[in-house]
């Protein structure tokens, strides 16, 4: 028996501002899902959506329990309702399985985040930390881990300085034509290595800065779409895959990050694809750390040489393979279980304004949880049945 086909149908986003003065958590979600159901054509979500998924962590809402807040503001208050500790990419996942199994044509999957409302985030990193062997020698400095496993990463993948200060110049750059992008900026290669270090050899450029915006995605069957009439919508979803390393640094390799090969080879298999980085139209990976862009791609794409391809300028739009032509979130922030979602919100846009194609997305969680979630999507060419 065939798979069911499931896809994206609707998107709302709220807030992508570094502080929201003028809405609660609890605000935001409702306009990002009020968005999202205006897009999808959905009008009563409590008669019309099967089940409906958040995606947030308590340690960033500072509340025990928080999915409790889930249900109202997105439609789902008496009805089927669960949270996913991850990022929104997992919680997409699930939404897929669930459409898969025939027993659900319609999922709402959001994310949130405020860390404008966090009052101490280094304690907040500094409690998910091994309380042995960790918490008592590492300093409340959060970007201390990243700046050991870019320094590993300069060493294990003969990368330089300026390859990771290219990064921060190609994103930065590219969110200047993103209106959600609140840190896009022109600058050159040697602003970024002059800005004031952070965490050898990270600069303060090289870090993408936490803002507040949630995300709502409507995903549907290929049933639904046809009844909604959401063809010309729909951003369908061919492969998922997540996985999780270590928790204890010990064990880490450092240079490398394994999780994004797993979760990349099982979305990429899932959806039968078995060409390189260029058998994608557009790519939107994680770069919360300039080397994380380029650190994903070469896990992603083992054996490809992602350094050449990036000094060449074929990871622009213009080049090979446009790679987050969003901005990333060095543009846009880091929304904390959101990122996932905004990435791939910013690719089913590049792919709808396209015309069709095929997209990969990977979003990490960073430390100290290494988790990361990858997805294979694409826009047909024509968009009816």
């Amino acid at each position: 028996m065939p798979r069911r086909r499931v896809a994206v149908i609707g998107v709302g986003f709220s807030g992508f501002r570094p502080v929201v003065h003028d809405q609660s958590f609890r605000e935001m979600m409702f306009e990002a899902a009020m968005r999202a159901y205006e897009e999808a054509g959905i009008e009563d979500p409590r008669s019309e959506v099967d089940v409906f998924i958040s995606c947030q962590e308590d340690y960033w809402e500072g509340i025990a329990i928080a999915d409790e807040f889930a249900p109202e503001p997105i439609g789902g208050v008496l009805r089927p309702t669960f949270t996913v500790s991850g990022d929104g990419l997992q919680g997409l996942a699930q939404a897929v399985m669930l459409v898969e199994t025939g027993h659900f044509d319609i999922a709402l999957v959001e994310s949130h985040a405020r860390p404008s409302d966090i009052v101490d985030i280094e304690s907040i990193y500094h409690l998910a930390l091994d309380p042995i062997y960790l918490r008592p020698i590492l300093p409340k400095n959060r970007h201390l881990i990243p700046g050991l496993d870019a320094t590993a990463f300069l060493d294990a993948w003969d990368a330089t300085l300026e390859d990771l200060a290219l990064v921060a110049v190609k994103n930065r750059r590219l969110g200047l034509t993103n209106p959600h992008a609140s840190y896009s900026a022109r600058l050159t290669v040697d602003d970024v290595l002059e800005s004031p270090q952070r965490a050898y050899p990270l600069t303060e450029a090289m870090i993408a800065r936490l803002v507040d915006g949630a995300v709502a995605m409507v995903v549907a069957s290929e049933e639904a779409v046809d009844r909604l009439g959401a063809w010309d919508k729909a951003l369908w979803i061919m492969g998922t895959g997540y996985a999780t390393e270590t928790y204890n640094f010990e064990k880490h390799l450092w240079g490398t990050m394994p999780a994004a090969r797993i979760a990349a080879r099982e979305a990429m298999t899932e959806a039968g694809v078995r060409g390189g980085l260029t058998a994608f139209d557009v790519v939107e990976v994680d770069d919360r750390y300039s080397y994380t862009e380029l650190l994903m791609l070469a896990e992603a794409f083992p054996g490809e040489d992602i350094l050449g391809l990036h000094r060449r300028g074929e990871t622009w739009p213009d080049g090979l393979v446009p790679v987050n032509p969003s901005g990333g979130s060095l543009a846009w922030g880091v929304p904390f279980e959101a990122a996932g979602l905004a990435r791939l919100a910013f690719a089913r846009e590049y792919l709808l304004q396209l015309g069709g194609g095929l997209g990969l997305v990977m979003n990490w969680r960073g430390p100290p949880t290494y988790t990361v979630a990858a997805t294979v999507v694409g826009v047909e060419e024509v968009t009816s049945p």
